[in-house]
């Protein structure tokens, strides 16, 4: 019996997990203006994408942002979890841009 229970906890707990993760990878798509990110409070991201009324910290690990400094774009991403810290901006994970 606690062998069933046991097997119950750790499945409810992988579930669980799972869920977490997906919400945190969904994908969005925001249109805006990608900048050099400078130095900030928050420190993290290497650029910025402006957007009418909000700004996000970008990184990507498949794209060059830096071709697309200065250019209005929309990007395709998913949050990145833990985020945002010190007062800053959503962090974004960079998967596509299209201009």
């Amino acid at each position: 019996m606690k062998a069933i229970i046991l097997s119950l906890v750790t499945s409810l707990i992988f579930l669980t997990t799972n869920c977490d993760r997906q919400n945190s990878e969904e994908q969005m798509k925001l249109t805006g203006t990608i900048e050099s990110q400078g130095i900030t409070s928050y420190q993290y991201g290497t650029h910025t994408l402006n957007a009418e009324d909000e700004f996000y910290a970008l990184k990507s690990e498949k794209i060059s942002l830096d071709e697309y400094v200065g250019k209005e774009v929309t990007i395709s991403g998913s949050k990145i979890e833990g985020y945002p810290v010190d007062g800053g901006p959503d962090y974004i994970l960079v998967t596509e841009v299209k201009e």
